[in-house]
């Protein structure tokens, strides 16, 4: 995570969001008054997909399930009927 103050931010502002969406790598922006983190849309988005499948009971076990699951059980792809 990029770390900058608020003058810097204000200085650079063009430049630090191109890198931040280029890269999705956050920016903490220290002020007087508090920290901001500056995310890109897709970092953001991507945050926002996981709360909501998170918030889902059954398929919260069901992202369990899978990530427990051994990938030699995985099925190929080309063994997978439609």
């Amino acid at each position: 995570m990029m770390n900058t103050n608020i003058t810097n931010f204000r200085k650079n502002i063009f430049n630090i969001l191109e890198q931040t969406i280029k890269h999705n790598e956050p920016v903490n922006v220290s002020t007087k008054d508090g920290n901001a983190v500056i995310l890109s849309e897709e970092d953001y988005n991507s945050l926002m997909e996981t709360v909501y499948l998170s918030s889902i009971p059954s398929q919260r076990e069901k992202i369990i399930e899978g990530l427990n699951t051994p990938l030699e059980e995985c099925l190929p792809e080309n063994e997978v009927e439609w």
